[in-house]
Order: C-alpha cells, then structure tokens, then sequence
C-alpha cells in the first residue's frame, strides 16, 4: 500500500492548498481594494491557529475515546499527538487541512469589518467547541453516527453546514458593514476569484478522492476497494460541479440577463460543496442531479440576504450552507447500493430510511454550530470587542489592521512610502474606495 500512502501525503497537500493560496485568493478578488489583504491573512492566519492546535488537542478530541455521551471525544487522551504512531501522521495531517480550511470559510460572511485580534481569539475557541466535536459525532464514531448512521463522505455537516451556519450567526451578530447594502461593494479583482476557483477545484480531488478510508487486513481488497473508489469520486466531483456552473449562469441569466464571471466561480464552488459529502454516494447521474440543484438553488440563494438584510459579505450562507444541506439531504433521495456507500436512498428502492437519517444528520450540525457560534460571538462582542472603528472600516482596513495597501497605487508617481504628493494621495484615497 505503499502507493495509497504516497497519494494522501499528495492529497494532504491539496486540500492545505485549498486554503492557501486558493481560498485567499477566491475570497481576496471578491473583496474591496482596500480590504483584499486583510481577507487574504484571514485565511493564512486561521491556518496557522488551527494547524497548532489541531496537532496539541483537536485529533484527540476528534478520534480518541468518546466522553459526554458521544458528543466528543476526550481532547487529553492523545493530546500532542501522545501515543499516535507515526504512521499515523499522514491521517493526522489529513484531517487538520479540513479542520484549517472550514474556519477559513467562515471569514468570507464577516468581510471588512473585523479585527484581525479578535479572528484569533475566535478561531481556538470555535473548532474546539463546534467543529471538532461534530467531526467526532459524524466520522469518530459519535452520536450522530451511532444514532443516525448519515452518509458524509468528505464534509457536508463537518465542513460546509458548519462554517455556512457560524457565517451567518457572525455577520448576524456583529452586524452590517457600513453603508451596506445602500453602496455597491462589488468584487475588486475577478480574475483573482477566478484563479482561487479554478485551484479550489484543482484541490478538492485531495479533499474528496482522499477521504478514502482503509485498513483491512485483506491488502489486495483494500487495493480493490482504493481504485473503485478513486475513480468513482474523482468523476462524480468533476461532474456535480460542470452541472452546478452550469446551473447558477443559467439562473443567473434568468434573474439578471447575464452569465457572469462571478457567477461561473461561484457556482464552481457550489458544485463542489455539494458532491462533498455525497461523491461516494451516488452514481454519475446522481451526482449530475445533485450539482445541477445546488447550483440553481444557491444561485437563487445568495440574493435572499438582501432580502434579510444580512450582511453576508462574501455568500458563505448562500453557498456553503445551502450547498451543504443540498449536498447532504439528497444523499437521501440519489444514494445507491452500487456505489461504494453501499446505500439505497429514495430513488433506488431504500424507502425514506436514508433521506430520514440525512435531515436529522443536517439539522443537529446545524444545531450545534449555531448555539455555540452565537456564545462565542456574543463573548468577544462584550469582551474585547469584533469590529473595527468605522472610521478605519471607510478608510480601508488593510491600513487599519496590517499597515498596508495591496495596491500602492504612490510609487508610480515618485512618493516615497511615508508620504507623496497631493496628487498621489488622491489617487490613493480613489483606488481604496473602488
């Protein structure tokens, strides 16, 4: 098995990837000018925070032995990686890209607005008392597994109901950026978002092919089961998200006239949040039917905050979670015996067995994500405090928080870093306020 081993540190690296530089990137384009750094080191901050404590306690509170009735498991028993053989650090790595890119996804609904301080403080605290106790009921053998037995290949509840749900308790709760949704905050860089979704997907065939999990004591099965299943989630990845594209420019071409460029990245996002947790679920067809809905639907979505008057800034509520539901429910409805899931849904003679266990599975994640995003939330707000001086937030963050400008817009015109001419400070204040 010397070949699965090498293409997981492989796939390892993919997913570490999805989060620098890909999500930097796909959240960077989509902000303003002069905030673009500072959602760019939100990525690259969580990454660190996550990365080090997921290696002191997050494996062992995600795998080791379950405490409080299954809710998670105890986060001293391996803690620091004690007593984890070696060979298992590949596993360990693994799933801490997961833990790193879901509370980077979350940064995308509170754009603009927030200290970089309190981000720190947040990110401990959140995937210690949300994500790693959902990975442990879901994959670690806990309560939702050994109650409501859900399909979750790669992280529709883990994952992306997860972050979707703590997004919008956040931009809930630390409220609107100023201005919004009276001034146009529209992307700044699209070609930069393009790239961050064209690596997003070029990375996720190491979050969805490497969920592969083996084992077994029969070597030339595991090596059987390892290429069926490769080929059956690289295909239904690459599927679910040319349907979901697909969809949301339609849609988008019904509701606005136009197919957009955003729309495109979008809805390539879309696709692969939904085949996450069903990519070894369903078949071809399924995995067509599950992107082509999700991609519809979370085309629809991303406009109902408007409507709401939530200020999600960059469509985590929109896409992560209502992907992620769609992509976990319909396992439910598309799940077949002959993929390597091993379950009938709806569709295929199952009964509403399947589809039952799927709702439960996505209303208890979405559950305990919200009830202990809203008490961390509401700790830092009376705290220390989540946002920025308005000031600062009209000014340009990036200035504020880092220093910085992404764009220095003054060397061309022959000013020096500490100060410029009347001209180039004009053209400074015009370009952050693009």
């Amino acid at each position: 098995m010397d070949g699965y081993y090498a293409w997981m540190i492989v796939a390892t690296a993919l997913v570490l990837m999805m989060t620098t530089p890909a999500l930097a990137l796909f959240y960077g384009g989509m902000s303003r000018s002069k905030s673009v750094l500072n959602m760019m080191m939100m990525s690259y901050v969580a990454m660190g925070v996550v990365g080090i404590v997921y290696v002191l306690w997050g494996w062992s509170e995600s795998f080791s032995t379950s405490v409080a009735g299954g809710f998670f498991a105890n986060p001293f028993e391996l803690f620091g990686l004690k007593d984890v053989g070696w060979d298992s650090y590949i596993a360990v790595m693994f799933q801490m890209t997961f833990a790193v890119i879901t509370a980077a996804l979350i940064s995308g609904a509170i754009a603009d607005r927030v200290k970089l301080s309190s981000w720190v403080v947040f990110l401990p605290l959140w995937v210690t008392l949300s994500y790693f106790p959902i990975a442990h009921m879901v994959w670690g053998g806990g309560w939702i597994s050994s109650h409501f037995p859900a399909q979750d290949y790669a992280g529709g509840t883990v994952v992306h109901i997860n972050a979707g749900v703590a997004g919008g308790i956040l931009a809930l709760i630390i409220g609107r950026r100023a201005s919004w949704p009276s001034e146009p905050m529209k992307p700044h860089n699209l070609p930069l978002t393009m790239i961050g979704a064209g690596l997003l997907w070029f990375g996720w065939y190491g979050f969805n092919v490497g969920s592969i999990v083996l084992g077994g004591e029969d070597e030339a099965a595991d090596i059987q089961q390892f290429m069926t299943e490769t080929g059956v989630t690289f295909v239904n990845t690459t599927v679910a998200t040319m349907a979901a594209m697909l969809a949301w420019l339609l849609v988008e071409r019904m509701l606005h006239g136009k197919a957009s460029a955003l729309g495109a990245a979008s809805g390539i996002v879309a696709g692969l949040v939904a085949i996450t947790p069903s990519c070894g679920a369903v078949n071809v067809v399924g995995a067509i039917a599950i992107g082509a809905i999700a991609g519809a639907l979370c085309a629809y979505a991303v406009g109902l905050k408007f409507k709401f008057n939530l200020d999600d800034s960059l469509d985590v509520v929109g896409v992560h979670l209502v992907g992620g539901v769609v992509g976990t429910v319909l396992i439910g409805v598309f799940s077949t015996a002959s993929a390597p899931g091993a379950v009938d849904g709806l569709l295929y003679g199952g009964g509403f067995a399947s589809l039952g266990n799927q709702v439960m599975a996505a209303l208890i994640a979405i559950l305990w994500s919200g009830v202990f995003t809203a008490i961390i939330a509401y700790a830092i707000k009376y705290t220390i405090g989540w946002r920025v001086t308005e000031e600062a937030e009209v000014d340009g963050i990036d200035s504020d928080q880092h220093g910085e400008s992404a764009y220095n817009l003054q060397s061309g015109l022959g000013g020096g870093s500490g100060s410029g001419s009347v001209l180039a400070k004009q053209t400074v204040s015009e370009g952050a306020n693009a």
